[in-house]
């Protein structure tokens, strides 16, 4: 039989319709945002409980202490005095306040010697995030979401902090409490473990010197031998150590320097150790021990100070990951002698070196984690200060980017959990990176019902094993990074882990994985771990058929269900590592294990709304997902209520006529960003080079690419009193004229209240607040000085007069807020940027009279003409194919997808456009729009979804004659801002002397920036004033002559250092 002949039975597994349902199944109950979410739901009833029994208790000495009974969060309030108001969060964006609520505790302390407890006491405020379990918003109908004033599509998952929405990004850590084998920078390997616990976080590293292994440690002066170590450990014989590190000849025969060293240091017991230990160990402050405990462990004596610290640091700082119950430090002993195998073994090539890099080995910190960190640094501060009375500060501590290729580039083990193309350009290219689709990452789960399953299930305990017993035959278990225990059937136990979890009887984002390289079974239920869902595959069969779609297109059945029901699991990097995951139902073989749900959900948010990625080359993609966050668009159905900073909007935005799965999943068609433009390939005037687009004037007028700009201005009027004088700021009515009684040209707009009044049209020299601040000096008689203090229009209002949108008035018992709202309506100029949804931009060349455009036969004339230069080097065929499914959507009537390995066919679609009548490759004749004559050449054109970015030449464009200088060295000002000149720099310069163009060097850096007329007195070279030389005493030899204005001033300032230089005239020489 040939290999032709040859049919494969799992070859005939049917493709499940409409598999991709479970898409939006799955955003419907986990969301874009549900991880941020549920991190924050989890520190609020869980993180803040643990941070409070770490730190429970205070001892200030042995009549006063106070202890934490509990700690909740209350619902966001705002402060008004002794009284508080519930608050929304629309209410905190337009009066520029936190959404914040207050925590409170519950206390205990002792007070005249009697104990004493308190319930409700603040002791600070923290920012919730909108859509959490304390947020009004949680729970919430569309309707009532109207009502509130918010917009429904809104996921949350942000802060707002005065007025401003804010985003905590995802923080990527290196995995806590794991053995990672690694190249240290002489290149010899080291075993670095990050060990965390409730109570302290430590970092203990086992390096190599001079063939003998060391511990080193930040509270150890310097480095250990590890032998030293395992004897204050209480593993004193030299042969109980080797067991616990290993059972081969090979690798004792690299331990036999470290068991020497420790001989001729002549330690040979617990105690030797311990005492060669207090002189190397920094001292602990005020070790955590009670005297009784101490005297449990030591039996017979009160330990000395030192000793005393010893043990406290081989309990709570030593490897804090692993437990140390009754002061029994054996399990310690044991991780240390996993450390040093690991190490030897990599040393020997028995075993391959860790990837930090690899993103089994990372960690991702969400919003509720970085918040628990800063909470439980506030509070440790805020126990300190109650106890010491001092102040303290928080410092940040950034790593800057260094300029390394390994963490940016893509990895293997991303599949499926990030996109590949979602990466900014520049120095954070590939360090932030943005999650798939279908990607969640997990919360922390309690691990003690795990590891009493692993008991029940024949794991043997540690602290029941010998060295010889951990590596024999038996597999190592690990949970979180700690060491459960053996197994002698590592594969028996991770299926039955397995089919315990698919049946609903553990949390379903535990992960189980056999690694033989380590010989070890490693369970996860840890926070921060990527993980995503996938169908199981069993005996070559998917478990997922067209009757559970049915079913759940049905309605009878939502997403969880499919995971209850052991149909979906979620797989983490290291799961997914031992599992073999088919695409596509054709690709199934006997040793499959799960199938993809869909290919596109690979692509993150942002990818996946570019129609046919697959299809173009990769760098466009990337580029594209960094432009479309620049897209003009609808931002939120509540977006007239709201008054933000800066804001653009799209007048006339489109639906886009070839879309993908993810435009309707993530509801971009009801906020859309962007226009379908009439797009004609082909060469016009040389105004169309490098990018550059054509626009009609006629589609310009008939709206086009017009936007609105809205932005605001805001100001507080306050009233400071104090001994000397007193400030009081108010708002005047406008001036009027003395002769007419009209308002003055400047107060035009203002109302009688000197506020400018919404639907105003206002040009630059106009006042939108008439603010005064009046100063009374104390004492009698003293009038108070007013002096005006307007906000007048903003620098947009030159170019084109705007319009207020808005005005909101906001007052307290000791404040009031005026904040408006304005817009400036623009349609596209020379300069203007626009982009396609391939990565494609340019900016607008030439806007053309209609009458000049080239049309085709039933006067269909395009709104853009593109450079066709422009696609054969950035090879964005995806580009043609929408073009081609844009027309034929227009001609049929109906809509296409260009879903990334997927969507409609370029055949089917050229069909479409053969069977109402015009070319099957899309080409239309064109007449020329000058002559009326035919173009030689047919013309590829079709409609194409278009974005306007928000890189306008109207808040870019920038020049000026003479205006304002700096005040100390009279040079113009630099920066758009300030009306600043335009900087002619060191290079420039360089070019001018290049071609000789003397004077207009000496124009531009001179004349027209700081000349100065300075008087010089010709004897002695020094500066005089009004014709007389203060040092000469005399006018006879005062000359004035010409420098810059910089140059006398630093004359000046040598002037001051007692540095005299002299400048010596022409005339002179």
């Amino acid at each position: 039989m040939t290999i032709k002949d040859y049919v494969s039975p799992y070859a005939a597994v049917s493709e499940v319709q409409e598999k991709w349902k479970l898409v939006p199944a799955f955003l419907e109950s986990r969301g874009l945002v549900k991880q941020h979410l549920d991190s924050f739901n989890y520190l609020l009833t869980q993180g803040l409980q643990k941070i409070i029994k770490a730190n429970a208790r205070t001892d200030v000495d042995q009549n006063f202490f106070w202890n934490y009974d509990n700690i909740y969060v209350d619902p966001p309030d705002v402060e008004y005095g002794m009284r508080s108001e519930a608050i929304t969060p629309h209410e905190c964006r337009l009066r520029d306040m936190t959404y914040s609520a207050p925590i409170k505790v519950d206390v205990t302390y002792v007070r005249d010697n009697q104990i004493r407890k308190a319930r409700g006491l603040v002791i600070g405020r923290m920012p919730i995030m909108l859509r959490s379990a304390r947020c009004v918003l949680a729970g919430m109908s569309q309707e009532q979401f109207f009502k509130a004033k918010e917009c429904p599509l809104d996921p949350g998952g942000y802060f707002i902090v005065k007025g401003a929405e804010k985003v905590l990004l995802m923080q990527e850590q290196a995995v806590s409490n794991r053995i990672l084998v690694e190249k240290d920078k002489t290149g010899m390997f080291c075993a670095v473990v990050k060990s965390k616990s409730d109570t302290a976080n430590t970092q203990t590293n086992l390096i190599q010197s001079k063939n003998k292994i060391y511990v080193k440690q930040n509270k150890l002066r310097e480095p250990v031998n590890v032998v030293v170590l395992f004897k204050a450990l209480g593993i004193e014989r030299d042969q109980e150590i080797a067991e616990l590190i290993a059972t081969e000849d090979s690798t004792l025969a690299l331990l036999a320097p470290s068991l020497f060293e420790c001989q001729q240091l002549e330690i040979f017991s617990q105690n030797q150790a311990m005492k060669y230990l207090e002189k190397t160990i920094m001292r602990i402050q005020n070790p955590i021990v009670s005297r009784s405990q101490m005297q449990s462990r030591f039996q017979t004596r009160t330990p000395r100070n030192r000793e005393q610290e010893v043990h406290v640091w081989l309990c709570n700082t030593l490897l804090v990951n692993v437990p140390c119950k009754d002061f029994n430090l054996y399990e310690k002993a044991v991780f240390l002698g996993l450390m040093c195998r690991r190490l030897l073994q990599a040393q020997q090539g028995m075993i391959k070196a860790d990837d930090r890099d690899y993103y089994g080995n990372k960690r991702i910190q969400l919003a509720g984690d970085l918040i628990s960190l800063l909470f439980e640094e506030h509070f440790k501060n805020f126990n300190d200060e109650l106890k010491l009375g001092t102040m303290t500060r928080i410092k940040g501590h950034f790593e800057k980017t260094m300029k390394v290729t390994g963490p940016r580039a893509l990895q293997g083990s991303q599949w499926g959990m990030l996109c590949p193309s979602d990466t900014p350009e520049g120095a954070q290219c590939g360090l932030v990176k943005n999650m798939a689709l279908m990607s969640h990452v997990t919360t922390f789960e309690d691990d003690k019902p795990i590891h009493r399953l692993l008991i029940n299930l024949g794991v043997e305990e540690t602290s029941t094993l010998s060295g010889y017993d951990l590596h024999g035959a038996n597999y190592l278990v690990f949970l979180n990074g700690a060491l459960v225990g053996a197994t002698r059937n590592p594969k028996s136990l991770t299926r039955t882990v397995q089919l315990i979890r698919r049946a609903g009887r553990l949390p379903e984002f535990v992960s189980v994985y056999v690694s033989e390289e380590h010989r070890a079974v490693y369970l996860a239920s840890d926070g921060g771990r990527l993980t995503r869902p996938c169908i199981i595959v069993e005996n070559g069969r998917p478990k997922v058929t067209q009757k559970h779609i049915n079913a759940l297109l049905e309605g009878k059945v939502k997403f969880p269900d499919f995971v209850k029901n052991g149909l979906i699991e979620y797989l983490d990097v290291n799961e997914e590592n031992s599992a073999l995951i088919a695409v596509y139902e054709r690709d199934i073989t006997e040793q499959h294990t799960h199938l993809e749900i869909e290919p596109f959900a690979l692509l993150g948010v942002c990818a996946g709304l570019i129609p046919y990625p697959d299809h173009n080359q990769s760098p466009r993609n990337t580029y594209q997902c960094a432009m479309g966050k620049q897209a003009m668009g609808t931002i939120a159905m509540n977006q007239r209520e709201r008054i933000d900073s800066c804001l653009y909007n799209l007048v006339y935005p489109q639906r886009p006529l070839v879309k993908t799965r993810t435009i309707e999943l993530i509801g971009f068609e009801q906020l859309p960003a962007g226009q379908n433009a009439t797009v004609a390939v082909m060469s016009y005037s040389g105004y169309d080079i490098e990018d550059a687009l054509i626009l009609n004037k006629a589609s310009v007028d008939r709206g086009y690419g017009r936007c609105l700009v809205y932005r605001n201005e805001k100001t507080q009027l306050k009233r400071q009193g104090g001994l000397v004088e007193t400030i009081e700021e108010r708002i005047d009515g406008p001036a009027l004229d003395a002769q007419s009684g009209e308002k003055i040209r400047a107060d035009e707009c203002l109302d009688m209240d000197g506020i400018v009044a919404p639907g105003e049209r206002v040009k630059e020299y106009h006042k939108l607040i008439n603010k005064v601040v009046s100063k009374v000096v104390a004492g009698e008689g003293n009038l108070p000085q007013d002096e005006p203090r307007a906000i007048r229009a903003p620098t947009m209002a030159k170019s084109q007069p705007i319009h207020i949108e808005r005005v909101m008035i906001s007052e307290d018992a000791t404040w009031r807020m005026v904040k408006l709202s304005y817009r400036q309506t623009r349609r596209p100029e020379l300069g203007d940027k626009f982009s396609s949804r391939h990565g494609q931009k340019g900016v607008t060349g030439l806007i053309v009279p209609q009458e000049n455009m080239p049309f085709n036969e039933i006067g269909m004339c395009p709104d853009v003409i593109m450079n066709p230069h422009g696609y054969p080097s950035r090879m964005t065929v995806g580009k043609l194919m929408e073009c081609i499914g844009s027309k034929a959507g227009a001609l049929s009537g109906k809509f296409h997808y260009g879903t990334a390995f997927g969507g409609n066919t370029t055949e089917e679609m050229a069909q479409t456009m053969l069977d109402y009548g015009f070319n099957y490759y899309g080409k239309d004749l064109l007449m020329s729009g000058e002559t009326g004559e035919p173009l030689e050449a047919y013309i590829f054109m079709g409609p194409i979804y278009y974005q306007k970015l928000r890189h306008m030449v109207m808040d870019k464009m920038h020049a000026r004659a003479t205006g304002k200088v700096h005040n100390l060295t009279r040079q113009p000002l630099e920066g758009r801002a300030k009306d600043g000149g335009l900087r002619l720099g060191e290079m420039e310069r360089d070019a001018l002397l290049a071609y000789g163009a003397s004077n207009l060097l000496n124009e531009r850096f001179f004349y027209s920036s700081d000349k100065y007329r300075v008087e010089i007195c010709g004897d002695c070279g020094l500066h005089g004033y009004s014709g007389w030389c203060r040092v000469c005493r005399t006018g006879e030899h005062m000359a004035s002559i010409n420098m810059p204005y910089a140059c006398k001033l630093l004359l000046q300032e040598l002037f001051s250092m007692n540095i005299m230089p002299r400048i010596q005239l022409k005339s002179q020489l």
